[in-house]
């Protein structure tokens, strides 16, 4: 199970990333947002795969109405994760934000 500081210390450790509030919430910036706490244990990120992520895990991954004008964002129940999928999906996020 990954956890909102496990997002915190991968995020941080990126080159140029900053944390401040967005929406309320905790979220990582490097040129663009990385990474947002959404709610409560669901996070916020980029990726290229978000149908394939949705497709297989739809109890992991899925989107709201709110994130449909943004095809590359997903967002991610954390409690269903661990740390080695969290870091990719953050490095994968990390590498859109910055490109």
């Amino acid at each position: 199970m990954a956890t909102e500081q496990d997002v915190r210390v991968i995020c941080l450790g990126f080159p140029g990333v900053s944390e401040r509030s967005s929406w309320g919430n905790p979220a990582w910036f490097a040129r663009t947002m990385v990474a947002r706490m959404w709610e409560d244990g669901v996070l916020t990120v980029k990726t290229t795969e978000r149908e394939a992520l949705a497709g297989t895990a739809p109890e992991t991954y899925f989107w709201t109405t709110h994130h449909e004008r943004s095809p590359q964002l997903v967002l991610v129940r954390l409690a269903r994760i661990d740390a080695v999928e969290l870091g990719e999906l953050l490095d994968e996020s990390y590498r859109i934000a910055t490109a």
